[in-house]
């Protein structure tokens, strides 16, 4: 019974701190800590024991899962050198520099001293991250904040449990290379080992529910396959993920993809917010216990103080450092996106777990940690609250939802067109009219695609909008009509729960879509760095208007145009491809003119015929 209301007790705090959290500027992971640490002073209120094996086996190998198996494997590769510095040199500095400090401290041998700095120095994939994505941060600097996460808690575990066997027995410089080259390259191939069953399993297991329970096991099994040969399971569970992520797009069903992800989801929002409830659970008896040992609590108070200090100046100091390193394509990492990097240093659940491993025998324990829980608790509250606040003053900014409308707009006529093509292959002599009528739909699903990219003029809305509105109403008179038959009884429930999951699937996608379509319209115009092709780059900002806001050739015709654009090489005004006429396409077509850029209200984008690219212009 005690379990059961924990299990109750603990979801229901996570769900009222996280609804709160969303109207406070305060992480939830920080929230959660706080009250975790309140709460274990109350005497209703029942301590679990947050043990190693739970931290270690329970919560991280799933949550190190559903953070690979959602990281791009190519924009990973691509930030390889970044994520490499951070996640093996920069623990290994930290916790040099960690020691250094408490030996200087407290009476503990370099050994353990040592240990606390590996404990103390990766940050937290789920609380970096949590936090880098609420700031609004550019998606380069999450992929190698989330990169270095994934990873640097192999580097960090392999040398606490060098320097744990130091405290026993002296460790020679053999045994520390085994013990690393077991980890980096053992712990990957069980995590591709567990992958590839894992791809051929799900050849097999094609519906939903199967596919997603094995999706269940892949963590642990990577995981525990890992540290039965005494390897890294950090690295085994994340190149499972990494792969698994990676392949079974092409190879799963929809609907298999649409349930493990909503399963994924629900799984990892519950373990990564009660995760961090625990560690603050533990705040009176660690504190109970380092109070009991023969150090004065000032002297703790300045070792732990000295510790946080030194985290955050150590970091600081490796990233701006070692900054002409971090580069992708010859494209170094600016001064700005490195000092974002360097102060997302939030630790979370891994150095706590890394703590409870230390032995009972371990000289000045409860202390030390202490020190691992007032560096989580640090880092969190001074990361946490003030990393937006240092990306706004940097001028760092996120994803902009005008230039992902942009891209989105893209690939999705390169795909449509090349939809088309394989439709023309398929097609047979009899299929003449269900081509054409299949071409028509496609060339309307991506002018609806570049129709979003438009601000509708007050009272207006555009034929996106138009059908989204119109489908809606459809549908609430569809559902209507079937709770109706349900309710009566004149159809089986399993019929009825097809045709509601249908229509609920489609709802969703809708709703989704106008969520995106408003922030896009809302979102202001930016600068978004170097243009991607060369037409772009040779092609002024600005040209002089041939005419004043109007196509000529839809003036002539009497038709009405959706939006117009501006060639950038003569500056002729033409309507675009959602308007009857597509005049500005037509444009390019008579005159080869490369480049043309919208001059709607706010809009700042330019396109490239040739090359099929844009970029997102300067300000007028």
């Amino acid at each position: 019974m005690e379990i059961l209301l924990l299990v109750v007790g603990c979801v229901s705090t996570v769900l009222l701190v996280t609804v709160l959290g969303r109207r406070l500027p305060i992480p939830a992971p920080l929230l959660l800590l706080v009250v975790g640490a309140v709460a274990s002073y109350e005497p209703w209120v029942p301590l679990p024991e947050l043990t190693a094996e739970m931290a270690l086996f329970g919560f991280l190998p799933p949550l190190l899962y559903a953070a690979a198996v959602n990281t791009s494997l190519v924009d990973f590769k691509d930030n390889l050198p970044a994520i490499g510095w951070l996640s093996i040199g920069f623990v290994l500095f930290c916790a040099l520099g960690v020691a250094l400090v408490i030996t200087g401290m407290l009476p503990v041998p370099f050994a353990a001293a040592f240990a606390i700095g590996a404990i103390v120095a990766p940050p937290d994939a789920v609380a970096a991250v949590a936090v880098a994505r609420r700031a609004g941060l550019p998606r380069r600097v999450v992929t190698i904040l989330e990169g270095e996460s994934l990873l640097n808690d192999a580097t960090a575990l392999v040398t606490l449990r060098t320097a744990v066997a130091a405290l026993g027995a002296t460790v020679t410089f053999t045994e520390v290379g085994t013990d690393f080259a077991l980890a980096v390259i053992v712990g990957p191939l069980a995590g591709w080992l567990v992958a590839m069953v894992s791809i051929a399993l799900f050849r097999v297991l094609v519906e939903p529910v199967m596919s997603t329970t094995l999706t269940f096991l892949i963590p642990f099994a990577a995981y525990a396959l890992a540290e039965a040969v005494h390897s890294s399971g950090v690295l085994a569970v994340v190149v499972a993920g990494l792969i698994v992520g990676h392949v079974t797009p092409s190879m799963r069903s929809a609907p298999a993809r649409v349930a493990t992800w909503m399963n994924w989801s629900t799984i990892q929002y519950v373990l990564e917010h009660t995760v961090f409830l625990l560690i603050g659970l533990q705040t009176q008896q660690i504190l109970e216990s380092a109070a009991e040992y023969p150090v004065s609590n000032l002297t703790i108070a300045l070792a732990a103080g000295a510790v946080l200090l030194a985290v955050i100046a150590l970091r600081i100091g490796y990233v701006m450092a070692v900054r002409p390193f971090l580069s992708r394509r010859h494209r170094s990492l600016s001064w700005r996106e490195a000092a974002i990097i360097a102060w997302a240093g939030m630790r979370g659940v891994v150095t706590l777990a890394a703590a409870l491993t230390l032995p009972a025998d371990t000289p000045l324990r409860p202390v030390l940690l202490l020190i691992a829980l007032v560096t989580v608790a640090g880092t969190l509250l001074i990361h946490g609250l003030t990393l937006p606040l240092l990306a706004r003053w940097l001028r760092v900014r996120g994803p902009d939802p005008r230039e992902d409308a942009l891209q989105e707009a893209m690939v999705t006529q390169r795909s449509i067109t090349a939809g088309v093509v394989a439709l023309k292959a398929a097609a047979g002599p009899d299929d003449a009219e269900l081509v054409t009528r299949q071409k028509e739909l496609a060339k309307r699903r991506i002018n609806l695609q570049w129709e979003r990219l438009g601000r509708a003029k007050e009272g207006s809305e555009s034929s996106a909008m138009a059908y989204r509105r119109l489908r809606l109403a459809a549908m609430a008179g569809e559902r209507a009509k079937l709770l109706e038959i349900r309710d009566r009884g004149f159809a089986d429930h399993e019929v009825l729960s097809t045709l509601l999951g249908e229509l609920d699937a489609e709802e969703a996608t809708l709703v989704t879509r106008e969520d995106r379509e408003r922030e896009v319209r809302e979102a202001p115009p930016r600068v978004d760095g170097d243009a991607p092709c060369v037409h772009l780059e040779e092609a002024p900002a600005e040209v002089d208007f041939e005419a004043h806001g109007e196509c000529e050739d839809c003036v002539r015709l009497g038709e009405e145009p959706v939006e117009l654009r501006m060639c950038l090489t003569c500056g002729h005004i033409a309507c675009c491809d959602s308007s009857p006429g597509k005049h500005a396409t037509l444009h390019f077509r008579r005159t080869g003119h490369p480049v043309m850029r919208s001059i709607e209200p706010g809009e700042h984008w330019r396109w490239c015929y040739i090359d099929q690219l844009h970029d997102e212009g300067p300000d007028d």
